[in-house]
């Protein structure tokens, strides 16, 4: 079995979780992802399976987007609702500031990893040492904003879709954001739609996967040469 699986990911699984699931359904040693979603977040995984995984680098290195809300008032260690609150504010943004505010982050930029991601530093990915208490220094890199759009608020909540390139934190984003409007921010939700010209829209719920038969799921993949 060669090729690209798209899984609709649920909330609560870890990406590598989805790669063990399927490894031992479909007996493949052979199987990674395009790139990490957080256990909170939902959506587009990208499976490469076999053959599939020669592409890695290709896929990863794709722009992304995000739908997905803050919670304004409230910061968080971790930047996302998973974390321990550490600080609390009093809200008092308007909702045309909170959408002049967003412009401010579109274009080329730089962004500290926050503690709580899959990044290594020195073969020890950062959660693992932010979960010990220890805190590193990290290097900022360059990411590009090419869409960040309000488009619902109804506080504490902001609802947003975001269009950026490879690399992108948005759990960073959110806390960035709130730092900006002065009453801190943590990312609540989040889902992937987009990775690539690959769209969630064709991708399979994993709860239908485990549910099909190997050659249901073989059925199900897209060919190499039509990602390339």
């Amino acid at each position: 079995m060669n090729g690209i699986l798209l899984v609709d990911k649920p909330i609560g699984w870890t990406s590598h979780d989805v790669v063990a699931k399927l490894r031992s359904k479909l007996g493949i040693r052979k199987i990674g992802h395009g790139g990490t979603l957080d256990p909170m977040a939902t959506g587009l995984l990208i499976l490469l399976i076999g053959k599939g995984t020669k592409i890695s680098q290709y896929i990863t290195n794709q722009d992304k987007t995000y739908q997905g809300k803050f919670c304004l008032g409230q910061e968080t260690d971790s930047y996302d609702r998973e974390g321990n609150i550490i600080a609390t504010y009093e809200i008092c943004v308007s909702e045309k500031e909170i959408r002049d505010y967003a412009d401010q982050f579109l274009g080329e930029q730089f962004q500290l990893p926050p503690m709580f991601s899959a990044k290594k530093i020195k073969g020890q990915p950062l959660y693992k040492l932010a979960r010990q208490g220890e805190i590193v220094e990290r290097k900022p890199h360059s990411v590009n904003i090419y869409e960040f759009s309000i488009h619902e608020v109804a506080l504490p909540y902001v609802a947003f879709t975001l269009d950026c390139s490879k690399g992108t934190y948005v759990r960073t984003l959110a806390h960035d954001f709130g730092k900006k409007l002065g009453c801190g921010a943590y990312l609540f939700q989040l889902c992937r739609t987009r990775t690539g010209n690959l769209q969630l829209n064709q991708a399979v719920s994993l709860e239908k996967l485990l549910a099909m038969s190997y050659d249901e799921i073989e059925y199900c993949l897209l060919p190499i040469t039509d990602i390339l």
